[in-house]
């Protein structure tokens, strides 16, 4: 496990400020922000509380044998926040995303990424607790997503909007950094590597695939200017 500290916290800060953060433009697409909050967590050992259906991992690519897309045993130590979204969504349902949504008008993508936060996960947070940027990711469904990361505090309290979030997961950062992620496999329609982050039953897939594999990458390891705006989604979420 790694430990949320204020070492982590400065190390998270010192590699974001040194990485040249790309942007891209925003010419034909709408601009998202999503909020990578790192917390601290408790070693859990309980069953995942969201049913999956009989074929969780149907239209996944790639070799998904032994999996079962249920998250298990995935906490401990400092910790990013996971949404499973609500199957009632009209888009995305039952996807793995981070917190964020799309910018109101005016709205800078910090205040944007605050502000879904707090309606998803009821954590409200300020901008003294912005500790950078990732790389933009342009999306296959027409959005330019900029990942903001949190440092939350250990007093934080999350309380998800049953409307939009089935569960948050607090999934360890120890998970990011295994020996076997991120995976890539190929896919017919594309000549781009999809990326997959394995974690306990499931895999995650671009975009939040592609900005957690940054988060690993150059927040936590430093390897700076290290880029994933390359890396392809899964045909069942291009629309």
């Amino acid at each position: 496990m790694i430990r949320y500290d204020d070492e982590l916290r400065e190390t998270v800060r010192l590699n974001l400020s040194r990485h040249e953060r790309r942007q891209h433009s925003l010419d034909g697409y709408r601009h998202a922000a999503v909020a990578v909050v790192l917390i601290d967590s408790e070693p859990d050992d309980h069953d995942d509380p969201c049913p999956v259906g009989d074929e969780p991992l149907k239209n996944v690519p790639g070799d998904v044998s032994g999996l079962d897309g249920r998250m298990c045993n995935v906490a401990g130590g400092a910790a990013f926040l996971l949404c499973r979204r609500a199957a009632r969504m009209n888009r995305h349902a039952g996807q793995w995303a981070l917190p964020g949504g799309r910018l109101d008008h005016g709205e800078t993508t910090v205040a944007a990424a605050l502000r879904e936060l707090e309606e998803e996960l009821g954590l409200r947070l300020g901008d003294e607790h912005v500790l950078g940027f990732l790389d933009d990711y342009p999306t296959r469904s027409g959005f330019v997503m900029t990942p903001v990361v949190l440092w939350a505090g250990r007093d934080a309290v999350i309380e998800p909007d049953p409307r939009e979030v089935a569960f948050a997961y607090r999934i360890g950062l120890h998970e990011l950094c295994r020996t076997d992620s991120p995976r890539f496999v190929t896919i017919p329609e594309s000549e781009r590597p999809v990326v997959q982050i394995p974690l306990s039953g499931d895999l995650i897939h671009a975009p939040t695939g592609a900005v957690l594999a940054q988060l690993r990458w150059v927040a936590i390891e430093g390897r700076i200017n290290e880029r994933v705006d390359h890396f392809e989604q899964p045909v069942f979420a291009w629309k």
